[in-house]
């Protein structure tokens, strides 16, 4: 059941999404939090038992043909939020880029999103035009206005929470990096973020540092090695992003299935690779949305006897 139908029969916890997020990376053992970039990869990852997802500022850009480099909008960035809040009800944590502008933006940025459904905004110390952490040659701002932006989303939420992430390690250095994370925490930062790390080491030195939450970012092609869920927990982190993996499946589905069908001009060999009708409407609740107005009758599916 999904959003109407989940409200409908009081199944929406009414918890603040924030309170449930924060509930999630307390308890033992850590949060796995995939990408989704639109309702149906957050339906599709809610069924697979995910409970808390990522909306990647990156995934959101390329999904609508721009490129991670602070372009999207803030009200593109909470319709997205807003529509996959609704359709999965999951906490979100929400990649606020660099907050939108200074400190008055940030304080809009954190009531649209909260507004929005959104668990937890993440705040970066980039400047625009902004890059993806993984890139070279990446422009921060003055660590004191950077804890300005997260003293003020601190002082504008209601509970939304707070991810402070810095792009400080490749130009700054380590200790650089770990001084700003330092800072974002007296700043009110509720958990962090250091981005772009390269090592299981380095993991682990950030770990013994930083005593609040921490989020590793396992991105693909990225200066990050591949690592598992596991590792990370073992290194002492309490969340885990695959930002922009399940776009990357798809696209590059989508790809070979178009190339195909341009050759071919059929479909044929693609069906057994596609989500089938039946999976579709269980996953989008069809039959329940039917089931609250009496004037529908319940559909039947092509070559299906069963009602």
């Amino acid at each position: 059941m999904t959003w109407i139908t989940e409200s409908v029969a009081g199944r929406r916890d009414a918890t603040p999404a924030g309170d449930r997020l924060a509930q999630l990376w307390q308890r033992p053992g850590i949060l796995g939090m995939p990408g989704a970039h639109d309702p149906m990869a957050g339906l599709l990852a809610r069924a697979a038992g995910f409970e808390a997802l990522y909306l990647s500022g990156a995934a959101l850009s390329a999904s609508l043909g721009l490129p991670d480099l602070g372009v999207i909008t803030l009200d593109e960035l909470c319709q997205r939020t807003r529509a996959i809040w609704r359709a999965t009800a999951l906490p979100i944590l929400v990649d606020g880029d660099t907050g939108y502008g200074e400190a008055l933006n940030v304080m809009r940025l954190v009531g649209e999103l909260e507004d929005a459904g959104a668990a937890a905004v993440q705040l970066e110390d980039q400047i625009l035009p902004k890059k993806c952490g993984h890139l070279s040659d990446k422009r921060l701002a003055a660590p004191e206005a950077m804890a300005e932006k997260i003293a003020a989303a601190r002082r504008q939420r209601r509970h939304l929470r707070i991810l402070a992430r810095t792009d400080a390690l490749a130009s700054e250095g380590e200790a650089a990096a770990l001084a700003r994370l330092k800072l974002y925490i007296k700043a009110g930062a509720d958990a962090l973020f250091p981005e772009a790390l390269t090592s299981a080491e380095q993991f682990k030195r950030f770990a013994a540092e930083l005593k609040v939450p921490l989020l590793a970012n396992m991105t693909e092609f990225g200066r990050t090695p591949y690592l598992s869920a596991a590792d990370f927990e073992s290194y002492g982190f309490k969340m885990v992003i695959w930002p922009v993996s399940s776009l990357r499946v798809a696209a590059h589905a989508m790809a070979a299935f178009f190339a195909d069908l341009k050759r071919d001009g059929r479909q044929g060999e693609w069906v057994e690779r596609m989500q089938t009708r039946r999976d579709l409407y269980q996953t989008i609740g069809y039959h329940d949305y039917e089931a609250l107005d009496s004037s529908i009758a319940k559909s039947v599916l092509p070559g299906d006897n069963r009602g």
